[in-house]
């Protein structure tokens, strides 16, 4: 039994997966023979005996290295991503980096109309977004933001998710990270205003239009059945014209089998829970398909592409029309004078049951989802329910993987922030079954990766902001910077060892400054505790904690924070009351973030708005609503507010070079 857990620790290390882990306390573990056995069997290395593992040992060891899938730019191979300076022309003559400022926003929660020219009869007037945001409202909301000073719009994941499946739509659990989530389309783009009206009356679905299109929260089953059926109809309708668009068919022929892959992973998606589900969302994805069906290259699945062409071309049209849109709002960002420009977010996996991991079966780790240890934010670990890249299967491919999907992600892009950046060197990986504590560490190729976006991002003339958040291994943050990738620093976690706020002067340069993120409370939801009342609700509290005990810490942090502000010059007088008025944190807050010496400040809109919630509560799925929050105001309207106007002028203050008076 020694001699074979010898070998088996020996062939995860050779493979490899850490046979032991240090938590956020220091405290070591110890990596346990079953996970061990587990996550080897998803390597395609079989453990269960000592004739398997040498024998996974001897393959291991005889595997080529694919060369690099990316060729070689015209200029010397660069060392460093395109920067904020590159991006701006020049940086700050006297503090040599530029001091921007952005907006990050959920795509989904944007506002376009209010639907009441619609509910008037006023076709032309237009009727509402369908109920969710899209790209001719990321558009509209780029124009402003620029028209105040912007440089970039961070915008949360637009990738493709299960058209199929409405109930499905975090926007971080994608079913590829290929192609485009098709409920960003502005319907009104396929032909115009008056025939999404018209459509709409054709369908008898005005009323539910309206409903859906005014209610504070997304109910994304009804909005996918509005946003789908009028999107159908006139597919139906001028499907013949687009067709025949020379834009069209040369996204098609661009799109090759990925492309091909795509829409037929819709078509048959679709088709099985018609057919399979009686409640219309099981069963999910491929995995619980018939088998002739799992492989995309059966003969079942080109037969039933032949049977179905309407489904399939239908799927490629939204997917051009998704893209239309979403390169129409950077070009319209671009166009108002953004130095960057949209920012897209890069999802850190995959869901295991979609289309990326159904097309590219030999490039995913199934069995497995990624997730994080046990850590002082999440006691119990975390379990992402994503599905992540093989590094074996990556090397032997040159990284093609991995460099494909950075060019689609950069395709109507200036930036990209890279989610959980550090699984760009490893990641938490648990078996299926097993809890989050029960996973281990898989190594990366990290220094293969990395050179592989310094160089997508020198061909995009693309920023890259990774997301270092959690417990990073040493050394990492600075080899970030060392590439050229900024990294990222949250107001509520940049503190001295005493517990208190840095002051701006002393926080990191290379670096994106926020106040928070949509996994995060918001500043006025923080200041009021929010996020305890809901931990409270919801009985998320780690081991020794109480709602009790986080309430007491949280008003020494209130006294923290308005110390800090005031210590900066961007607050005076005594602090609000937590559930008063939160009007001065948010204000002070965002002018102590735009004196950081950081290149860019970005803003979540939420805090532009005064918002109390957040968009995402971690640890929950139907018990908080999550991905489901709209602005309280469409755009541009919603930066046109008195209390919006006065934290940009905030931001904008602290922004400015000191002694500069513009």
């Amino acid at each position: 039994m020694k001699d074979r857990d010898t070998a088996l620790a020996a062939l995860a290390t050779a493979a490899g997966i850490a046979t032991a882990w240090e938590d956020a306390a220091g405290q070591p573990h110890e990596v346990s023979p079953d996970t061990l056995r587990a996550l080897l069997a998803v390597l395609d290395l079989p453990a269960g005996s000592v004739a398997q593992i040498r024998e996974s040992h001897d393959r291991l060891a005889r595997e080529p290295v694919a060369p690099s899938q990316v060729p070689p730019l015209a200029a010397p191979v660069p060392d460093r991503c395109f920067s904020l300076a590159d991006a701006t022309g020049a940086g700050d003559p006297r503090h040599g980096d530029p001091r921007l400022w952005g907006i990050a926003a959920q795509l989904y929660g944007l506002r376009r109309h209010d639907g009441a020219g619609y509910a008037a009869g006023r076709h032309g007037a237009g009727h509402g977004d369908l109920g969710c945001g899209d790209t001719t409202a990321l558009a509209s909301l780029a124009r402003a933001a620029a028209a105040q000073g912007a440089a970039c719009i961070g915008v949360s994941p637009v990738h493709a998710l299960f058209d199929a499946d409405p109930l499905s739509y975090s926007p971080y659990s994608p079913s590829s990270r290929l192609f485009l989530n098709t409920m960003i389309i502005d319907a009104d783009a396929i032909a115009g205003a008056d025939e999404t009206a018209r459509s709409l009356d054709r369908l008898g679905l005005g009323a539910e239009a309206r409903r859906v299109a005014a209610e504070p929260l997304i109910d994304w089953p009804a909005v996918a059945r509005v946003k789908q059926a009028v999107m159908h109809d006139l597919l139906a309708r001028h499907g013949a014209r687009i067709e025949a668009d020379p834009d069209y068919r040369g996204v098609i022929a661009a799109g090759g089998d990925a492309l091909a892959d795509h829409a037929r992973f819709e078509a048959i998606d679709a088709h099985m829970r018609a057919t399979h589900g009686a409640d219309g969302h099981t069963p999910h994805g491929w995995r619980g398909w018939p088998e002739a069906f799992r492989d995309p290259r059966s003969p079942a699945v080109a037969a039933f592409a032949r049977d179905h062409q309407g489904a399939v071309a239908r799927a490629q049209m939204l997917q051009w029309q998704a893209s239309r849109g979403l390169g129409a709002a950077h070009q319209a960002a671009r166009d108002a004078g953004m130095a960057v420009g949209l920012i897209a977010d890069l999802a850190i996996g995959v869901d295991g049951s979609g289309a990326q991991a159904w097309s590219h079966q030999d490039q995913m780790l199934i069995g497995a989802t990624i997730g994080a240890p046990p850590d002082l934010f999440n006691p119990l670990g975390q379990n992402w329910g994503l599905a992540a890249f093989s590094p074996r299967a990556l090397a032997a491919s040159g990284h093609a993987a991995y460099i494909q999907m950075l060019r689609a992600a950069l395709r109507h892009a200036g930036g990209i922030r890279i989610d959980h950046i550090l699984g760009l060197m490893r990641l938490w990986l648990i078996p299926e079954g097993a809890a989050p504590a029960e996973g281990a560490y898989l190594r990366y190729p990290l220094q293969d990766l990395l050179h592989a976006t310094v160089l997508e991002s020198r061909r995009h003339n693309a920023v890259v902001i990774g997301e270092d958040l959690g417990t990073v291994p040493a050394g990492f943050r600075d080899m970030l910077g060392a590439h050229g990738i900024l990294g990222t620093r949250v107001l509520w976690f940049e503190r001295d060892a005493g517990g208190d706020f840095l002051p701006p002067d002393r926080w990191e340069r290379p670096v994106v400054a926020t106040a928070t993120t949509h996994d995060l409370p918001t500043t006025a939801g923080w200041w009021a505790g929010a996020d305890i009342d809901w931990r409270e609700r919801l009985g998320l509290f780690g081991p020794g904690e109480t709602a009790e005990s986080l309430r007491e810490l949280r008003a020494l942090d209130r006294s923290r924070l308005w110390s800090a502000l005031g210590a900066a010059g961007s607050v005076d007088g005594i602090a609000p009351a937590p559930h008063a008025s939160a009007d001065p944190v948010i204000d002070g807050t965002l002018n102590f973030l735009g004196q950081t010496p950081t290149p860019l400040v970005l803003a979540p809109l939420e805090d532009l708005a005064g918002l109390g919630d957040q968009p995402n509560l971690p640890g929950t799925i139907a018990e908080h609503p999550n991905w489901r929050r709209r602005m309280p105001a469409p755009v541009p309207d919603l930066l046109e507010t008195p209390a919006a106007r006065r934290r940009l002028s905030m931001l904008r203050a602290g922004r400015r070079p000191e002694g500069d008076p513009s």
